[in-house]
């Protein structure tokens, strides 16, 4: 087969591996490279740096829109086009050039968690359990029917991050799998995604990250383990904003005004919640590193509440 491989971030990178282990991928199509860091110089994409290391031809189009665009990939002759988190859009003429048209591995449960941020959205809304499918793409957003799919349970701490290197290496397997079937002429059969259950997974945002002390604390700790490694929950502590990244949810009954500090010591600092509290095991503050809650106390001491 003749594959061409689109991605951008690190989620993609395992995918890239597993299409480019048979020297099928004939181009690595990623977006142009971006200002980063401090000195905002421009910076190669995690899929641009693997494929570079693969050895393996990178196009990077400002759009797939343009006459030019389509020419440079029907030149490629794909008889696949597979699809990881590139971030531009495809149009009806890109999806209809290869000759097995196009791949999306995306990391939910569709129809469940179409858009941008499943991963955290499923984090966020309290699922048991998320994972990853394996789609025909067509012109609607996450629409086109699932070839394949792998669930797997969602951990009672883990975190955005941790849950996205999961589902990176899932969603690989799984298109593994389907590869291996086109190899030996067993294309795999297109399920209709049904019309109940379907969720968007809105972009996330920096401001939706401050932690408002009314809601109920699982709320909150569920939102401080999505959005870590980013944006990061941010949160007003006894006069201080500060960055939590570490916190988990008590049922504490409490007559307390949300916000208030209940109890601090070398267990966490628990913070009086709409309904319970949340208990801060790891925060930052502005221009510091990540601490545990007893070093921020050594600085802190005004919060110490006597107990250990």
């Amino acid at each position: 087969m003749r594959l061409v491989f689109a991605g951008t971030p690190e989620f993609a990178v395992p995918s890239l591996r597993v299409a480019a282990s048979r020297g099928e991928v004939v181009a690595v199509y990623t977006q142009p490279d971006r200002p980063a860091g401090r000195g905002r110089g421009l910076a190669a994409s995690p899929v641009k740096q693997e494929a570079q290391r693969l050895g393996l031809p990178v196009l990077q189009p400002q759009t797939l829109r343009t006459v030019e665009a389509r020419r440079a990939l029907l030149a490629l002759q794909p008889d696949l086009m597979i699809v990881v988190a590139y971030g531009l859009l495809l149009p009806p003429r890109i999806l209809a050039t290869p000759v097995l048209g196009c791949w999306n591995v995306h990391a939910s449960l569709l129809p469940r968690w179409r858009g941008a941020a499943p991963i955290q959205r499923a984090i966020e809304a309290g699922d048991a359990e998320t994972g990853v499918c394996l789609m025909q793409m067509e012109q609607g957003l996450d629409t086109g029917p699932v070839l394949l799919s792998q669930s797997t349970p969602i951990g009672p701490q883990e975190t955005g991050g941790q849950l996205h290197a999961r589902l990176a290496d899932l969603g690989a397997q799984v298109l593994a799998d389907g590869l291996a079937l086109l190899r030996v002429g067993m294309r795999p059969a297109p399920r209709p995604q049904p019309a109940a259950g379907v969720t968007y997974a809105r972009k996330l945002d920096k401001a939706e990250a401050r932690l408002d002390w009314s809601r109920p604390a699982d709320e909150l700790a569920r939102k401080v383990r999505a959005f870590d490694p980013w944006p990061v929950a941010e949160a007003e502590l006894a006069g201080e904003r500060v960055r939590v990244h570490g916190a988990v949810a008590l049922p504490l009954a409490h007559a307390m005004v949300p916000g208030s500090v209940l109890h601090a010591g070398r267990d966490g600092i628990d913070v009086a919640c709409g309904d319970g509290a949340l208990r801060i095991r790891a925060l930052q503050r502005a221009g510091g590193k990540v601490v545990t809650a007893a070093d921020y106390l050594n600085a802190r001491s005004d919060l110490r509440t006597g107990r250990s």
